[in-house]
């Protein structure tokens, strides 16, 4: 019997504010365990939150670009539940008003353009963390509760493993380059839960769903789905019953693991946050968000094949990571040159990227030492090969490129002067060539001018030497 999957996600996005939700304590990652904590968001009694205003900016920003409609009045609400790594035993969040309504997100997959519906996006805050010590202890770190969230609630509109990815490569790529999210998924800043069910082929009715949650690697969503859609179909054609429950995937073992039947909405008691009053977002705060949102990766590839005339694959490649594309702006604005600059980002920095294995997130390379090489290439200052082993010192040891260059006498030999000098000289010392050149021998031309830059020890300018050669020879 044919079976289809249907998917829904649940996306987590940590959002890149200063501080805190509801309190004035950091965001950095990391730092030692519980240091990053007030008693506001340690859930002491007697405290009161403070609704940070960037977060909902943040909120706004995300829905304007994912053409959600944005709530003119909108509450939170508190979700309780007793867990380790939240100590109020409730979570500050939106159930019945959430920020951002509707909207939707394109995705390209193997049977073209598909279109995945939001249904919304809503605020709330992060839980801590909890690291369990060699299956003995469970300590609770709280550094990340309280950081703000917004979670990004699709409709179950994909049917893959693959679609799903697509998905979340897309909204990744918006949240980074609306700068409101770093996306790095190793530290937990972008995760997924993951609602799917199957049903016969046809049907309209959705079949039982589970749920697996905190997923934070797209290799790893891909696979638990593809393992819990044959689960799933296993289960039915051997004339059992999907229970609808919430399991834990193990990337190790590649399957999964119930951890609890899942949760209704009235499991979690929801009920108006009486700390926080009603918010209100005007249509002057909208506008102004609106005004300053940042360039798409989208408009960006558009814009770069137009503009720059620079082939679709080739902006595909420049706007896969915002760090990328920054880069490749930054250093285009300083060396003028959109093809040499374009070359030096896809040819010799992504291979660069792939050799130290540095990930887009973590490319930290100085764009005014990269436009330096690039005019003095174009000036005729550095040959080709010189060119590819300066950027790399740039962008493993951060080298200043002309002291590098200068360092090692590599700069190429621009005196006519001395090139003549050395042309000359190949001249007299191989007549049987001006001769087989003189007879037709086009080759002949080549074995000169390699003779020339030999005398110069390679850093001849070939410019300045065919120049020079051929007046001679005329």
């Amino acid at each position: 019997m044919d079976y289809e999957v249907v998917i829904g996600l649940e996306v987590h996005a940590e959002l890149s504010t200063e501080s805190k939700f509801l309190c004035a304590c950091t965001t950095a990652f990391g730092g030692e365990p519980n240091t990053h904590v007030c008693p506001g968001c340690a859930g002491m009694p007697g405290t009161l939150p403070v609704l940070n205003k960037s977060a909902v900016d943040y909120a706004i920003r995300l829905g304007l670009a994912l053409g959600c409609s944005i709530a003119e009045r909108c509450e939170f609400d508190r979700k309780s539940y007793f867990y380790p790594d939240l100590p109020k035993a409730y979570q500050v969040t939106q159930f019945n008003s959430p920020v951002c309504k509707g909207g939707t997100l394109e995705i390209e997959t193997q049977k073209g353009s598909k279109t995945v519906g939001i249904t919304q996006i809503h605020m709330e805050e992060d839980a801590g963390k909890l690291v369990h010590d060699q299956g003995v202890f469970t300590l609770a770190d709280f550094n990340r509760g309280s950081v703000p969230l917004l979670e990004i609630v699709s409709q179950p509109d994909m049917g893959s493993a693959e679609e799903a990815v697509a998905y979340l490569e897309k909204l990744r790529e918006i949240l980074l380059y609306l700068d409101v999210c770093d996306c790095k998924m190793q530290e937990g800043s972008l995760r997924a839960d993951i609602n799917m069910s199957i049903r016969k082929k046809g049907e309209k009715k959705l079949g039982v769903r589970t749920e697996m949650k905190n997923m934070n690697s797209f290799k790893a969503i891909e696979r638990a789905i593809k393992f819990e859609t044959q689960r799933q179909i296993s289960t039915l054609e051997e004339g059992g019953v999907i229970t609808r429950q919430t399991l834990r995937w193990d990337d190790d073992k590649g399957e999964n693991t119930p951890l609890r039947s899942k949760e209704n909405a009235q499991d979690y008691r929801y009920f108006p946050e009486p700390d926080i009053p009603a918010l209100q977002i005007s249509a002057e705060w909208i506008s102004r968000i609106k005004s300053e949102l940042p360039e798409l990766a989208q408009q960006k590839r558009e814009r770069y094949t137009e503009k720059y005339n620079i082939t679709a694959a080739n902006a595909q490649t420049l706007t896969s990571h915002k760090n990328i594309s920054d880069l490749f702006e930054e250093t285009l604005n300083l060396s003028g040159d959109p093809a040499e600059t374009s070359n030096l980002i896809i040819g010799e920095i992504l291979r660069l990227m792939n050799k130290t294995a540095t990930s887009a997130e973590d490319l930290c390379v100085d764009s005014k030492k990269l436009a330096v090489l690039i005019n003095f290439l174009k000036a005729g200052k550095i040959n080709r090969s010189v060119y590819k082993e300066v950027v790399e010192a740039v962008f493993t040891e951060n080298a200043e490129p002309e002291a590098y260059i200068s360092g090692k006498s590599l700069f190429l030999i621009q005196d006519s002067g001395a090139v003549e000098k050395a042309v000359t000289q190949v001249l007299e010392e191989n007549q049987k060539s001006i001769e087989d050149l003189r007879a037709g021998k086009d080759r002949a031309f080549g074995f000169l001018m390699g003779q020339v830059m030999k005398k110069l020890q390679g850093k001849g300018d070939p410019a300045t030497v065919k120049e020079l050669l051929n007046a001679k020879l005329k």
